[in-house]
């Protein structure tokens, strides 16, 4: 078994994208917009915060209240839209209930949404003709690729089917010619599916659903999933220490894909903002 670092191989990422940053005259900009004082979302924040100090980036953080209407928000969208010094806009998510994310998503630029989520970027993704990807999805993809797997007729389950990461990841996977089964968390006989793979990608939200009697010998496993337990403790959708004994890679949680999501966003405001000038 081998485990792969995330926040190494984001840290690589990272360190590529200072270089080009420190040649440039003017700094990428990203914009985040924070709704309300959810805690989880305001540590997602400070985690970008700090990555974007670490390449150099301008970054421009944006506090509303959760009471903000709809229109307040889509006009916020609109103003950064037309701000010369923002290459990148993201709202955190999740958003009050009495906000349209999708109008959310579809009001910020296609060509500043580093998120990736605006219809016409996951467009351009089925067509394998991609701009800017979502951003956990391409963070995996740069997983698989540290560990030269080569993807060409690969069998790979994705489990959840979210427009964040299970559909996008299904994408990428079949940009990459791999063979890709998409299920979630209710797919009848999922274990048998799983058993056949050679890679899982796994997204469902459920602490430690994944077996290990569920996985094959020597496949690689993706834990996308990101649980508090009651006792405060971080796991994923894959139970670790068992599972582990089994794969031939693992992506850890924590470790793993979080790094890689937050060094994805920063990725995809470089490539917006070289679109731009």
């Amino acid at each position: 078994m081998n485990v792969i670092n995330g926040k190494k191989i984001a840290q690589n990422l990272q360190a590529s994208i200072k270089l080009k940053v420190d040649t440039l005259d003017r700094k990428p900009g990203l914009a985040v917009i924070l709704v309300g004082d959810d805690d989880a979302s305001e540590v997602y924040i400070r985690n970008k915060e700090n990555a974007c100090k670490e390449v150099g980036f301008y970054l421009e953080i944006i506090n509303r209240f959760d009471n903000i209407s709809q229109e307040e928000l889509l006009f916020e969208i609109e103003r950064l839209n037309d701000d010369d010094k923002i290459d990148g806009i993201l709202v955190q998510l999740p958003l009050p209930k009495h906000l349209d994310v999708n109008l959310v998503n579809e009001t910020i630029s296609p060509k500043k949404d580093v998120d990736g989520f605006h219809s016409e970027n996951i467009g351009k993704l089925m067509q394998n003709k991609p701009f800017l990807h979502p951003c956990t999805p391409k963070g995996v993809m740069l997983m698989l690729e540290s560990i030269g797997v080569d993807l060409v007729g690969k069998n790979c389950v994705v489990v959840g089917a979210s427009n964040i990461v299970g559909r996008p990841m299904a994408c990428e996977l079949l940009n990459a010619k791999a063979t890709v089964t998409i299920c979630n968390s209710k797919t009848k006989n999922l274990s048998c599916k799983l058993i056949q793979a050679d890679i899982v990608v796994v997204a469902v939200g459920i602490p430690k659903m994944i077996q290990s009697d569920w996985i094959k010998p020597g496949a690689i496993v993706i834990d996308v999933g990101i649980n508090r337990l009651d006792n405060g403790c971080l796991v994923g959708d894959v139970d670790f220490e068992s599972v582990r004994n089994v794969a031939g890679w693992i992506a850890p949680v924590p470790g793993g894909v979080g790094p890689m999501t937050i060094a994805t966003l920063l990725k995809n405001t470089l490539t917006a903002y070289e679109a731009r000038i």
